[in-house]
């Protein structure tokens, strides 16, 4: 059965700054699986539109960070796969941190059981730059 999440960003004081609805197949996925599925949704909402600004996990490669969001140069479509390898690394690498029910999550392997209660905060660490 499908279930629908809210994929929360934070600041490391817990601040909420940015959410969006993200829907699995199955109530029983991995960490790995939640941050492709993020990365995906935000990667097909910027190509969809091109608008000025990509907000996302992963600063696309020739792209600026600036107070609205991640600028590219030149407004193009941006890699998916690029953008969750590159996601799927700095997780490994602890660029940022995924908060399952405020607690963190240990490993791009580790099994996760969602309700529609589940709360899944994103908290960066460092600028990631990838497709």
């Amino acid at each position: 059965m499908p279930i629908t999440i809210m994929i929360k960003d934070a600041t490391t004081s817990g601040r909420i700054f940015n959410e969006t609805p993200i829907s699995f197949d199955s109530e029983l996925t991995t960490v790995r699986a939640i941050i492709t599925a993020r990365v995906g949704a935000e990667v097909d909402a910027y190509n969809n539109r091109l608008p000025e600004y990509y907000q996302g996990l992963v600063q696309p490669s020739d792209a600026e960070n600036t107070l609205n969001g991640y600028r590219l140069r030149n407004r193009r479509k941006i890699d998916s796969e690029q953008q969750c390898t590159v996601a799927l690394d700095a997780f490994s690498k602890n660029g940022y941190f995924v908060l399952i029910d405020n607690i963190q999550a240990e490993s791009l392997d580790q099994m996760i059981v969602l309700t529609d209660q589940t709360d899944i905060s994103f908290v960066k660490l460092t600028p990631l730059i990838g497709g």
